[in-house]
């Protein structure tokens, strides 16, 4: 099955750039997409540069059977160009760096290489669509993400986005039989959910 081929879990139109379609990864099907994106020296800061095929598909089948952690590749009119992950706070690592609040929503977010000329606004649309994403499953109140500290591109990108920047905090190792995490100095980000009107 090709990403293209799955059916969305989100549709989101953004003007003057395309619709954006999110939709759970499949582990075999896009083992070999994530790794192109992952493999690359500027997604250093994702951590899995080392990773060979056989590890992401692995990685990526575990974060399937999570019922806590999700994974989604992200296409602009039918084409992938990221991926989105979305978790519980409660139920994560950076739960033991700050206090989680009820309705508390990690992400992270790897934008595909620029094919060609970079797109100005491109990254805008995509978290245009993102956040739109995550607040439209009702129980998020707050959004946290907890980018590398050394990825500046990265904060500024949140921080234009609208997020708080936090504290600098080292996001504890995790050593288990399915998934290992080095530790990881990590800037805390939030943003809260906007005000209906």
């Amino acid at each position: 099955m090709t990403t293209s081929a799955r059916r969305p879990v989100y549709t989101h139109p953004v003007d003057g750039f395309g619709t954006v379609t999110i939709a759970p990864v499949d582990p075999a099907a896009d083992a070999a997409l994530i790794h192109g994106w992952v493999s690359q020296e500027r997604a250093r800061f994702w951590g899995m540069r080392e990773a060979n095929l056989e590890l992401v598909q692995e990685i990526y089948e575990d974060l399937d059977r999570r019922t806590t952690h999700h994974a989604f590749i992200v296409s602009r009119d039918g084409e992938p160009v990221g991926l989105f992950q979305t978790y519980d706070c409660a139920e994560d690592r950076v739960s033991e760096c700050y206090e989680v609040q009820p309705g508390d929503t990690g992400v992270h977010l790897l934008i595909r290489p620029a094919q060609g000329a970079a797109e100005h606004g491109f990254s805008a649309a995509l978290m245009t669509a993102f956040m739109a994403f995550v607040w439209s499953d009702g129980r998020t109140r707050r959004v946290v993400a907890e980018p590398d500290a050394r990825n500046e591109k990265a904060i500024a990108r949140l921080e234009r986005t609208g997020f708080v920047m936090d504290a600098e905090v080292e996001l504890p190792e995790i050593d288990l039989p399915e998934v290992y995490l080095p530790a990881k100095r990590a800037r805390l980000a939030f943003l809260t959910a906007p005000v209906a009107r």
